[in-house]
């Protein structure tokens, strides 16, 4: 059994990550600051290491000069992502933005003891692909779910071009697995020992994207106390996974650019520029190609971009992966709960394949946790997924109906079916590129602080300032 150390000041968070990996089977011990773990522990006894950056007394990465045997995750808020990428710089072997998700942390530990184990025989035979391993025998499917033919060409394709350094760009709608895509196509190239450092353009304030992504020089601007690396600096070597790529403002275009066309960068406040070797893969749910001719994406770095497109098919198109999904993350859930032996009743499994999912992957995921939590036995019913029961409390405005690339298997009399979290997601991501944030939560009927909190919960980027 792996062990894995965490080091963590704050209770309720280390509790909930000792519970979660522990129901994952790992042998977890915890402390809570640097000086407590060196005491009581041999830190070389440990797979794996996972600490906050900011801890009472010396910080997280002191962890890394301490144990140079063993891999050091480091957790961070969005706020101090900077340091972050300055924690990759000190040995870091990667790092995750709080609040994060379970699976995103179980697939980290995961690929984590996995890169570093070159010993464990039977771990090894299925360990991540690197530089000694043929990457002909690569094998997306361990990293994404998917037995229809849709997703079977996504597999094909990702085959195809993960051994590359060719640009890819991957589209799909919000909720389909975009970054999952990514981080398949960065664990099956020569690259995958080197960092995936993930970027949400839509999270990053239009103020401090360019600092983010080029890093900058000590008093480049107010506030700027100290030089900093960027995150494409801290990928080098590595590949860089750009999410909400539509959402880049024009500066930040114009550089990226450059980093596309000549491998170079600049620091903010730098005259002076170096060299990088990054693999650039981006993803949006938006048409970076109309939105060239509205001048709101930069044709040129759409071109650059697009070299491979990736196109991640909904759920709705996905009819023989539903039930699939469906089933494992119910296993995962009543994992993580401890309520074992839960299954879908015949009524919940109609509903499941019936919804249109608006919301996706992640739609199911949430209907699912949800029923689990709610289930007082052992089966799973449809009134637990509670899919379509605040359907009628709006209506669903025409906009809605009329899509630009309808598919076959859509029903617009469907869209009536949809709860109140589905509409909320439609009628944002429709509407807030010609409303106002004020406009839209006068429509849907709530304040702008319920309208930010729902797009917190849903994932759901803001649209940029002054658009």
């Amino acid at each position: 059994m792996r062990r894995i150390l965490i080091v963590e000041d704050e209770e309720i968070i280390r509790s909930a990550l000792r519970k979660l990996l522990m129901h994952a089977d790992y042998d977890v011990s915890d402390a809570g600051s640097v000086d407590e773990a060196r005491t009581r522990f041999n830190l070389d006894n440990f797979d794996l290491i996972i600490s906050d950056l900011r801890l009472p007394g010396a910080a997280g990465t002191e962890l890394i000069r301490l144990a140079p045997n063993t891999p050091v995750l480091i957790m961070t808020s969005y706020a101090s992502l900077r340091s972050a990428v300055d924690s990759m710089k000190l040995g870091a072997v990667e790092y995750i933005a709080k609040p994060f998700d379970h699976d995103e942390m179980l697939a980290s530990v995961e690929e984590i003891i996995r890169r570093s184990d070159g010993t464990t025989s039977d771990e090894t035979a299925s360990g991540l692909p690197g530089e000694d391993i043929d990457q002909h025998d690569a094998d997306p499917s361990r990293i994404m779910f998917g037995e229809c033919s849709a997703m079977q060409r996504v597999f094909t394709l990702i085959r195809k071009v993960a051994p590359t350094d060719t640009t890819v760009l991957i589209q799909g709608e919000s909720g389909t697995g975009k970054e999952l895509a990514a981080r398949a196509l960065h664990q099956l190239s020569p690259r995958a020992r080197q960092p995936l450092i993930c970027v949400n353009c839509a999270a990053i304030p239009e103020s401090l994207i360019e600092s983010e992504l080029f890093g900058h020089e000590k008093g480049a601007f107010t506030g700027a106390v100290s030089a900093r690396t960027g995150l494409i600096e801290a990928a080098d070597g590595g590949s860089l996974f750009l999410d909400e790529i539509g959402e880049l403002p024009a500066e930040a275009q114009a550089r990226l650019l450059r980093v596309l066309q000549e491998g170079e960068i600049r620091k903010v406040g730098s005259t002076q520029s170096r060299q990088v070797n990054v693999r650039m893969i981006a993803a949006t749910h938006r048409n970076l190609k109309a939105m060239t001719r509205t001048g709101e994406f930069r044709e040129d770095l759409y071109y650059r971009l697009n070299v491979m497109q990736v196109r991640i098919p909904p759920l709705r198109e996905r009819d023989a992966d539903i039930l699939g999904l469906a089933r494992r993350f119910l296993q995962r859930q009543a994992k993580r709960m401890e309520k074992p032996g839960l299954s879908l009743a015949p009524d919940a499994m109609r509903l499941i394949e019936r919804h249109r999912w608006p919301g996706n992957v992640r739609e199911l995921e949430n209907a699912i946790e949800r029923a689990v939590i709610l289930c007082d036995d052992d089966l799973i019913t449809a009134s637990l997924l509670d899919l379509d029961s605040e359907s009628d409390d709006y209506p669903i405005p025409e906009t809605l109906l009329e899509e630009d690339n309808p598919s076959p298997s859509q029903d617009p009399q469907a869209t009536n079916d949809l709860s109140l979290e589905d509409y909320f997601q439609h009628f944002v991501l429709e509407n807030q590129d010609k409303m106002s944030e004020t406009e839209l939560a006068q429509k849907l009927g709530i304040s702008r602080k319920s309208l930010w909190e729902r797009r917190q919960r849903l994932g759901i980027p803001r649209k940029k300032a002054g658009t």
